[in-house]
């Protein structure tokens, strides 16, 4: 698995409802996007935010990035400070 993470800062509560509700209302990831999992995470009180992309492939990766790379600003939960594109190593979760 791939994981694409990217950090945002300047996050705002209502900006973070507005992307969740956006998020649950639609039928899966935009348009030429192939994900096949998505993960957000908030720190409220640094307005901060983290989000990993999952992808079966590096070449799904790429072609989903494309995409998320292009899309307004005002579409993201904030100034996006940071991108990596991973591959999954491990992950180990309690029984």
């Amino acid at each position: 698995m791939y994981v694409r993470v990217v950090r945002f800062t300047d996050v705002s509560a209502e900006r973070m409802q507005g992307l969740v509700a956006r998020v649950n209302e639609s039928d899966g990831p935009p348009p030429g996007v192939p994900s096949t999992g998505l993960t957000i995470l908030f720190d409220e009180a640094q307005g901060t935010a983290v989000v990993l992309q999952q992808f079966a492939t590096a070449e799904d990766m790429d072609a989903g990035a494309k995409v998320m790379e292009a899309m307004d600003a005002s579409d993201t939960p904030g100034s996006r400070v940071s991108v990596d594109a991973c591959e999954q190593k491990l992950e180990v979760t309690a029984p």
